[in-house]
Formats: structure tokens, C-alpha cells, sequence
């Protein structure tokens, strides 16, 4: 672990003197990552891939002002920045997705299940995600990706609240009203989860 911080400090210094490769092996490293964080804040794989790629031209752009610390952190929260930039600015100005134009329900549509999934448990399955996904973007941005942060991406309160520049009760009270919203949202879908999770009203 320490030897990986360590080569990661110095792809990162090499980075900041214009080596091009180290900042290639950073992106590999975390674009997965970035990606994910990035689509679950857009709820759009062509947004996130559009949020994905800024960000790292902003992460380049600003590395000379990283000074140390987690760079992960300082990564997600330029990513975070740049998602809250792009909702903004499709809030100003919306735009028709391919989707929902004449047409879009001629796709052949998604891949086939895996074997071990039968057609009606797959179309559960994608059903539930979807509903999980709409779920999560009809949240404020904020609250969107501290529950992405949190609840998905795995991080601690103290972590979130580097990544999105927030204190600790800030963090705090944004996680507690996204989940109440994601669970009002998913009560109206309650058939779609398995029975274990349903809410009772």
C-alpha cells in the first residue's frame, strides 16, 4: 500500500513537470471511479462520459495546485464540481436526449441477461435499477453526490466533506434528507423491490 502512494506521488510530481505518460497512468487509474461517481451524479452514461472527460482536462489543468493529501479526494471533488457545472448549465438550457426523440424506441435495446437470469428476473432486475437511478437524479445535486459518495462510492463523512468542500454537519444532514427522498421516491415502486425491502405503509 505504501509503495502505491509512493508511485503514486511520483506519477503525480512527474505529472506536474509536463509528463503527459504520468498523467495518463493516473487517468487509467482512476477512470473507472470517476466515471462511476460521474454517472450516478448526471444519471446520464453520455453526460457522465462528457463530465468524465472534463474533469480530467480540469484535473490537468489545475494539477500545479494540488499540494499534497489525498489525491483521490482532490480528484472526486473537481469531478463533483464539474457535474454540479454541467446540471447548471442543462438547467439553463435543456436539450432533448436521442432517447425521447421520433424514432429512439426502434433500438435494438439492451443486451441479452446473463444465462443464469431468466427473462422476467432480468427485466425485474434492470426495472429495479432504473427505478434506483431516477430515484437518485430526481434528488438535488448536492444531496445526489454526498448519497453517491456515501452510499454507493463507500466513503466516510470526513471524506465526503474534503471531496465536496462541505463540513462535517453539512454532509451529515444532505446524506439524511437524499436517503428520505430515495426512500419516498422508491415507495412509489415498491412492487419492483424484492420483498424484504418493501416499505409498509
Amino acid at each position: 500500500m505504501a509503495s502505491d502512494l509512493q508511485n503514486e506521488a511520483r506519477l503525480i510530481a512527474s505529472a506536474q513537470r509536463g509528463d503527459l505518460n504520468a498523467f495518463n497512468t493516473l487517468i487509467l487509474e482512476y477512470q473507472d471511479r470517476v466515471y462511476s461517481l460521474a454517472y450516478r451524479i448526471m444519471s446520464d452514461a453520455a453526460s457522465a462520459a462528457d463530465a468524465t472527460q472534463e474533469a480530467f482536462i480540469n484535473a490537468y489543468r489545475k494539477l500545479e495546485s494540488y499540494r499534497g493529501g489525498s489525491f483521490r479526494a482532490w480528484l472526486l471533488r473537481i469531478v463533483t464540481n464539474t457535474c454540479y457545472d454541467e446540471l447548471r448549465r442543462q438547467k439553463r438550457r435543456p436539450v432533448t436526449a436521442f432517447d425521447d426523440l421520433p424514432g429512439a424506441e426502434l433500438d435494438d435495446g439492451p443486451p441479452l441477461p446473463a444465462e443464469q437470469d431468466t427473462p422476467e428476473e432480468a427485466a425485474q432486475q434492470a426495472e429495479l435499477a432504473q427505478a434506483i437511478q431516477d430515484c437518485i437524479g430526481s434528488l438535488q445535486p448536492d444531496q445526489r453526490a454526498v448519497l453517491v459518495l456515501s452510499d454507493v462510492e463507500g466513503y466516510n463523512y470526513q471524506e465526503i466533506a474534503e471531496i465536496t468542500g462541505s463540513n462535517l454537519g453539512t454532509v451529515k444532514s444532505r446524506l439524511s434528507r437524499a436517503r428520505a427522498g430515495v426512500r419516498n421516491c422508491l415507495s412509489a415502486v415498491k412492487e419492483l423491490l424484492p420483498a424484504m425491502f418493501r416499505l409498509e405503509a
